[in-house]
């Protein structure tokens, strides 16, 4: 499939060192070759190899920019294109007037969002779940995001996905035998064999699903609400989590007005963390607006983190707060353990029965460990696992592992109850189509076009 011929932007916009700007498709070569000046002609140069010089307007031959060019022959690009990339001086003036001179070629446009990665999809080099992993890469929040996004973009779901389709694909061949050459002497498709070979590829997927949780908490991050009433320490207890003075602390209740995001890793965890305007009975008109701010993010919250002072005794807001977290996950941070005890924790205890209990000083840096500790018991059973780093994080690829599932136990059930095979053909065929739009064999192009549209230009 021959395209036209792309460029964009493919580095932050803003001042840098550098800023790269990307050219992918069957002129990149030739015409980058035609506004750079070098003693190296681009046309003859070897794949792979960087070059000095100068971009010149082709209109007055005046030199634009100093720059360097990385020259990548096809199918051996990110596309598998003819890809050069153009290096330039990373101000915003210099990069724009490169791309301008780049998008004057005959036969260049400007790329569409996600539109080289598209191309390496629809080149062959990579199916759509190693594409939809570029994505996770760009916008991991930890380490722990990160290699797991990175290991899919290296193919490592794909490999699982397609050796699930091959079980389906050998069910599906017995079945084709057996409607084809009835009269040959074959395997008879009984229904203990569909059970056995459905049942090979449903552990597999239920193995897969198992990870859908964590996968999600990995890709997407624990939207956490710190809550509690005014001067508890919440934004205290932020900024220590973040390592950053985000929040603004004072002796004054009510500081916090509004609801303050930011995400930081827990043990490798990602956590969206929300910090919230106390929450009290308030006649000023702007703490009250943030109040019922810090309500509606302790509805949405994944995670609560309820902080207590220990130096101070339970009021009747607290107690009421503490009901209305019943069957949430919640942890509940005692803070300010280094100041005498007011707090009556053996009634705290009783209300938030088996629920985990925190202490912590955030003025002396002491219990984050402990903390951190209870938020991995809570969603990973204390520690995640090192060694295999295949999650399935993606609701698309959840939603079509559930319909291929369904599909395997409909033809097993379908088998039990003597149903012709030819009818069984269907369910585990349909299987084999869900997968296989997992990997984009099946996606329309309606879908292919909404899920890079979710890029970045130059990506």
């Amino acid at each position: 499939m021959v395209y036209d011929t792309i460029a964009a932007i493919s580095t932050a916009v803003g001042e840098g060192g550098i800023a790269i700007i990307r050219v992918s498709g069957p002129d990149a070569i030739a015409g980058i070759a035609g506004v750079f000046r070098s003693k190296t002609d681009l046309n003859f140069a070897q794949t792979h190899t960087v070059h000095y010089g100068y971009i010149v307007d082709p209109t007055t031959s005046e030199s634009i920019e100093e720059v360097l060019i990385t020259l990548m022959r096809g199918p051996r690009s990110f596309t598998a294109e003819d890809v050069v990339e153009i290096n330039a001086h990373g101000g915003v003036i210099a990069v724009k007037r490169v791309l301008d001179v780049v998008l004057q070629l005959e036969g260049f446009r400007t790329a569409e969002p996600g539109e080289f990665t598209k191309r390496a999809f629809l080149n062959g080099r990579i199916d759509l779940t190693q594409a939809e992993a570029v994505i996770d890469l760009i916008r991991s929040k930890s380490d722990r995001a990160f290699s797991v996004a990175r290991k899919q973009a290296e193919g490592v779901l794909s490999k699982r996905i397609k050796a699930l389709r091959q079980t389906v694909i050998e069910l599906l061949a017995h079945i084709e035998v057996n409607i084809d050459y009835p009269e040959h002497d074959v395997e008879d498709l009984t229904s203990a064999f569909i059970r056995e070979q459905c049942g090979i590829a449903i552990a597999e997927i239920d193995k897969l699903l198992k990870t859908a949780n964590e996968g999600k908490i990995l890709r997407e991050g624990i939207m956490t609400a710190i809550v509690g009433r005014p001067n508890v320490g919440k934004s205290s207890l932020m900024n220590m989590l973040t390592q950053d003075n985000k929040a603004i602390v004072t002796d004054i209740p009510g500081t916090t007005r509004d609801v303050i995001e930011q995400f930081v890793s827990v043990n490798g965890i990602p956590l969206k963390l929300l910090d919230t305007a106390g929450i009290r009975e308030t006649s000023d008109v702007v703490e009250r607006i943030g109040v019922e701010r810090s309500r509606g993010a302790l509805e949405e919250a994944d995670l609560i983190l309820y902080v207590l002072n220990y130096n101070e005794a339970l009021q009747e807001e607290d107690l009421q707060l503490i009901a209305q977290m019943k069957d949430r996950q919640v942890i509940i941070v005692i803070n300010k353990a280094d100041l005498p005890r007011q707090l009556e924790i053996e009634v705290v205890e009783k209300s938030v029965a088996g629920e985990s209990i925190v202490m912590m000083s955030v003025l002396e840096e002491r219990g984050l460990d402990k903390l951190e500790q209870a938020i991995s018991e809570m969603f990973f059973g204390g520690k995640l696992e090192a060694g295999d780093l295949t999650y399935v994080s993606n609701v698309r690829h959840i939603a079509l592992l559930k319909r291929a599932r369904q599909s395997l136990i409909d033809a097993i059930e379908a088998a039990d109850i003597g149903i012709p095979i030819d009818v069984i053909q269907i369910d585990a065929r349909s299987a084999w189509e869900s997968l296989g739009e997992i990997l984009g064999d099946e996606a329309g192009d309606s879908l292919i076009d909404q899920i890079f549209s979710q890029f970045c230009l130059g990506k």
